[in-house]
């Protein structure tokens, strides 16, 4: 039996760790309420028509900046989209919208990135 997607989740979390990494899982999603109006849960996840879905672990990795602020820690928004060990690099509508949210967190200084083992998930990290 192989490795699972949730397995790979759950390695990565622990790894993370050792790279003073904190992930959480951000379920995410729509439902259909009582009232027949769709109710969306996840981290930015507000629209279909937004374009981006947001990672299955989020968090912050802690790292020490700059020579003028030496001692200072300050923490780095991170996100992780994590994938089957088998995955190769795609182009579908999910995965367009994932790679959307990963890039702008990259943009904006964060660590993020598409991982399927716990060397990729370190790849992201640099280390």
């Amino acid at each position: 039996m192989g490795t699972s997607e949730s397995d790979i989740q759950q390695l990565i979390q622990i790894d993370a760790m050792n790279y003073r990494c904190n992930l959480m899982r951000n379920n995410s999603g729509a439902m259909k309420g009582t009232d027949g109006n769709y109710v969306r849960f996840g981290l930015g996840n507000v629209s279909p028509k937004q374009g981006t879905k947001s990672s299955d672990l989020i968090g912050f990795t802690q790292v020490v900046i700059t020579p003028e602020m030496v001692g200072k820690t300050i923490a780095v928004f991170t996100a992780v989209e994590v994938k089957e060990p088998a995955w190769k690099p795609g182009n579908d509508k999910r995965e367009h919208s994932q790679r959307a949210f990963l890039d702008w967190v990259k943009a904006k200084g964060g660590f993020a990135g598409f991982a399927n083992s716990v060397e990729s998930f370190r790849k992201i990290l640099g280390v």
